[in-house]
């Protein structure tokens, strides 16, 4: 068993130490109210009641979706990473009771979903492609490994050790074992950190037939439903696609089907990749990954485009104002990414992370941590959502609560685990993937070495990085040019390095002896950029978007006006950026001189031969994550541009 609790990393950022404070301070007690039906007026989740009634200490009946459990470990998770960034006794003790409850919920052979144990007893592990046990599974083990390393308290770790071993005993090749594997993955990536924490390989080998099996014929599914004589046809299609189970996996170069658990399993894949060395899986990953972020992503850093089965559809169909993409598809491609970059120390991995945690993640949520997007589109007309019925499951303003909620504690301990994914180490190699103000420390070749961040990221690109090893000590510091980044200018102790040493897949390697209070300094200045997409986004031919640094922008009615289709920027209109502290909780805003069409003069007639009549104006653009926390109304990223 390996040790409970790593380094530690202080942050001390504004941007994500504002957003790590509005996580323990309102967004855990806010969902722990949720998970309790605390909260008027919003879908009750009765998760804790499930759990008291299967532990025997409650009557009634089960409610809500069958993977309802996962809203609890994900609270859980969230609740583990907060007690890294901030001590808290009393969230604690709190966390420990649920725990003390899961563990009095637990059958005697280790299962444990309320689901199954209150609803139907008697039929676990019978419908594995639809009933998300071993999902559920997967996020308690997350929890429990997270809860493990974050508080050094076995108790947690030892349930779902319990319940891992169960789930060994039932799956797998043996005689009377099911050779099967999830519709919904989750358990792979989940059994991979159990084995990290424990050092058992069956975990991983687990991991490793789930993924090896998916796929297969006779299909698994078929099997399956034939056994509990099943006759209907499963949705979507009715195609194996839905669940990345229509080839095997080394057979898949395209993104299909549901997004969240396509990328939940591709990280599970990258990470196998990382710990077995398997190059057809590394080239699997890799493969998906370019049909990704190639072909089938937003701007923002969305995945998967399409309402009906929340999933990908086809490559280059990126609708704005149709958009699906699920906040916990943007917050499971950062976890692809995060394990991409252990597969291989690439910065256009880290760019995506990048892109996924400033922009389409947190979009899912308000700035007051109270209300969330599930889907996050890229163009809304409020008057379209409310009347037509293909938008319908697009929402114009953020919802308190939802019957499926599994984005809002996802999107909680996405937020409370950010620092885990601003370095990685190998041997006497570390990585800076992120610039996020914190402190921390690592044990390089038997050295301790202090490292400070400073910086005013994601509003300018100046970096000071404090080195201080406990002695003189020779390693190699690698940070990441970001993408966006037109040009980096690096300072090693004030002196300026006219010729960068070695620079491999968008890092520069610092090799030299390291002492006590060193600094690098990086600057990436930071420039209002136009955005254009590859043509075969059809949506966006002849528009541009805004970024600037790694944020993405949009327009809101509350600034431009309604009708935000009817602006019109100029290619050689200038664009100026300024920081506004008391805006939106502190953001820079792009201004520039862009053009309206005039609505005036069209008296009743609905077409007309072309006039050229447009009247200039004042555009305002705010960051994308922070659309819809002032007065409601129309969002556009995607502007139409004119070349003069």
């Amino acid at each position: 068993m390996k040790e409970a609790v790593k380094n530690r990393i202080n942050i001390t950022d504004k941007f994500w130490g504002r957003y790590l404070d509005i996580v323990s301070e309102q967004v855990i007690p806010y969902q722990w109210d949720a998970l309790n039906d605390r909260l008027p007026n919003t879908s009750p989740s009765h998760a804790i009641e499930n759990l008291k009634i299967a532990a025997g200490e409650a009557e009634g009946e089960f409610y809500g979706m069958v993977f309802q459990d996962s809203d609890v470990a994900k609270w859980l998770e969230a609740v583990a990473y907060s007690l890294e960034h901030k001590s808290d006794p009393e969230l604690e003790k709190n966390a420990d009771e649920v725990i003390d409850l899961l563990g009095r919920a637990q059958a005697e052979d280790g299962y444990l979903n309320t689901y199954y144990q209150v609803k139907e007893p008697g039929k676990r592990w019978t419908n594995v492609r639809d009933n998300h046990e071993l999902y559920c599974a997967g996020h308690l083990i997350e929890a429990a490994v997270a809860y493990y390393h974050s508080t050094g308290k076995r108790k947690f770790l030892d349930i779902m050790i319990k319940y891992a071993d169960h789930i060994n005993d039932v799956f797998g090749n043996g005689e009377n074992k099911i050779q099967g594997y999830p519709g919904h993955q989750e358990i792979e990536l989940a059994l991979i950190r159990l084995y990290e924490v424990t050092g058992d390989e069956k975990y991983l080998n687990l991991s490793k037939y789930f993924i090896d099996e998916r796929g297969k014929q006779p299909h698994f599914f078929d099997t399956e439903k034939k056994k509990r004589n099943d006759s209907e046809p499963f949705w979507f299609h009715n195609d194996y696609a839905y669940h990345q189970a229509h080839k095997p996996v080394r057979e898949q170069e395209e993104a299909v089907g549901h997004a969240v658990r396509a990328t939940y399993m591709y990280s599970a894949m990258a990470d196998l990749a990382a710990r077995t060395g398997d190059e057809s899986l590394v080239e699997a990953t890799k493969k998906l990954w370019e049909n990704v972020t190639q072909k089938q992503m937003y701007i923002t850093g969305g995945i998967g485009s399409m309402a009906f089965g929340e999933a990908f559809s086809f490559d280059y169909d990126l609708p704005n104002d149709l958009s699906y993409t699920e906040t916990c598809a943007t917050i499971a491609l950062a976890f692809w990414a995060k394990r991409m970059l252990n597969l291989e120390i690439n910065s256009n991995y880290a760019d995506i992370l990048e892109t996924a945690l400033y922009n389409g993640s947190i979009s899912g949520m308000n700035l007051d941590g109270k209300k969330f997007f599930y889907v996050n589109p890229l163009e809304v007309s409020p008057q379209t959502c409310e009347v037509r019925k293909d938008h319908e499951h697009v929402k114009p303003v953020r919802q308190p609560w939802f019957g499926c909620a599994c984005c809002p504690p996802n999107i909680a301990r996405l937020i409370a685990s950010v620092g885990h994914y601003i370095y990685s180490q190998k041997e006497k190699n570390l990585f800076v993937h992120l610039y996020i103000g914190n402190e921390t420390s690592f044990d390089i070749q038997g050295t301790q070495v202090q490292i400070t961040q400073k910086t005013n990221y994601p509003w300018d690109g100046d970096v000071a990085i404090e080195v201080s090893p406990e002695t003189e000590h020779t390693f190699t510091l690698a940070f990441r040019i970001p993408g966006w980044a037109n040009r980096a200018i690096v300072k090693v102790n004030g002196e300026a390095i006219d010729h960068l040493p070695l620079t491999k897949n968008g890092y520069v390697y610092l090799d030299r002896t390291w002492a006590a209070n060193d600094v690098v300094e990086l600057s990436f200045p930071m420039e209002v950029e136009r955005i254009q997409a590859n043509p075969q986004v059809r949506n966006n031919v002849g528009k541009v978007a805004l970024r600037r640094g790694p944020i993405v922008y949009c327009l809101e009615e509350v600034d431009n006006g309604p009708n935000l289709p009817g602006i019109i920027l100029p290619r050689n209109a200038e664009l100026h950026a300024k920081y506004e502290k008391d805006l939106l909780g502190g953001v820079v805003v792009v201004t520039g001189e862009a053009q309206r069409i005039e609505e005036e003069n069209w008296e009743n007639a609905l077409y007309r031969p072309v006039e050229d009549k447009t009247k200039p104006i004042q555009m305002t653009a705010i960051p994308y994550y922070a659309w819809c926390n002032r007065k409601p109304g129309e969002m556009l990223v995607w502007m139409n541009e004119s070349l003069n």
